[in-house]
């Protein structure tokens, strides 16, 4: 008797972690149950599903999935405006406008965000599909422990660089979700939107700012992908700073540098920090950026204040309209 309530209390421990796997289990018995004159086959295999590309390969995926976990933020405003409502987001990554109904929703889950996920909200979720990769890329194998997870988020390892990749991950949620045309408009509106900027600009030099901690630093690995499709010279590429900005870049660095544009990404206005100025009121006091050509030419294009945490297409798209639209009024 006591050897078995000791074993139970060591079950009930591990009951939550335990169920993703017996749930896993019970589905694809049921499934094999269902098909038992042919081999056993997931959800993913049946007859309703098409095969896509991936990070890890080519992966075969249910059509028009029901029930949908997605992580990936890039993806975010794709699925919102093709009328796909997941069933578990990560809400702290959502953007601070645009996603109010996700936010206020209680039938989608809050899985938390990629620094300390709630994966037990993944499988009590019971998704037919979760769109994993980007911040979450390295819970891939958790993930694919409690169900089908697909990596298509957009990368800079991707043949062709970031905006490519997000036209791929485009037309392939278009496929997996029965919206092809859809994704072909929103494919067109980013190549409109490019040829737009490169018709704009030349080979002026550029720096890419992220305004972090009320400071002002190197934006390069953050938003330098930005001119893949352009010919503008990144003046501090590859130069100190990460994707967090906090190289220490002083202003009279960048004053030396001179560049004739500025595009500047407010992280602090993303993430809510607290107790700072905006990115034009931290630019404003600068004195030693008084006298540089992109403050004496108002040569300076602030990104939406939620470009942090959308990423997507969308925003990329509306990045190269803000850029035509400065160059051809400068």
């Amino acid at each position: 008797m006591v050897l078995y309530e000791s074993t139970l209390m060591l079950i009930r421990k591990n009951i939550r972690f335990a169920a993703v796997i017996l749930l896993a289990g019970f589905a694809v018995s049921v499934a094999g149950c269902a098909t038992s004159s042919e081999p056993t086959t997931s959800a993913a295999q049946s007859v309703n599903s098409v095969t896509v590309e991936t990070a890890n390969g080519p992966v075969a995926v249910p059509v028009e999935p029901k029930r949908v976990v997605a992580l990936d933020n890039t993806s975010f405003e794709t699925l919102r405006d093709w009328g796909i409502t997941p069933v578990a987001v990560p809400k702290g990554l959502l953007p601070g406008e645009g996603f109010e109904d996700w936010v206020t929703d209680e039938n989608i889950l809050d899985i938390g965000t990629h620094r300390e996920p709630q994966l037990e909200l993944v499988s009590e979720a019971q998704p037919d599909l979760i769109l994993g990769g980007y911040r979450f890329s390295e819970y891939q194998d958790d993930l694919s422990s409690i169900g089908l997870t697909i990596d298509i988020a957009a990368s800079e390892d991707y043949s062709g660089g970031w905006i490519e990749s997000l036209k791929a991950q485009t037309e392939t949620l278009g496929t997996i979700f029965n919206k092809e045309s859809e994704a072909d408009k929103t494919v067109r509106a980013l190549e409109d939107a490019e040829k737009d900027a490169s018709a704009a600009t030349g080979d002026q030099t550029v720096f890419f700012a992220v305004v972090s901690g009320g400071k002002i630093d190197n934006g390069s690995q953050r938003i330098g992908r930005i001119i893949e499709p352009l010919t503008l010279q990144d003046v501090f590429a590859g130069e100190g700073g990460d994707i967090h900005g906090d190289s220490g870049l002083a202003p009279e660095t960048i004053a030396q540098a001179n560049p004739d544009w500025v595009i500047v990404l407010d992280r602090d206005a993303a993430v809510g920090e607290s107790g700072v100025l905006p990115a034009e009121q931290v630019f404003a006091a600068q004195e030693a950026l008084r006298n540089t050509t992109f403050m004496t030419e108002d040569h300076i294009i602030y990104l939406d204040p939620y470009f942090y945490t959308r990423e997507g297409i969308q925003a990329y798209t509306q990045v190269y309209q803000q850029i035509t639209d400065a160059f051809n009024n400068s």
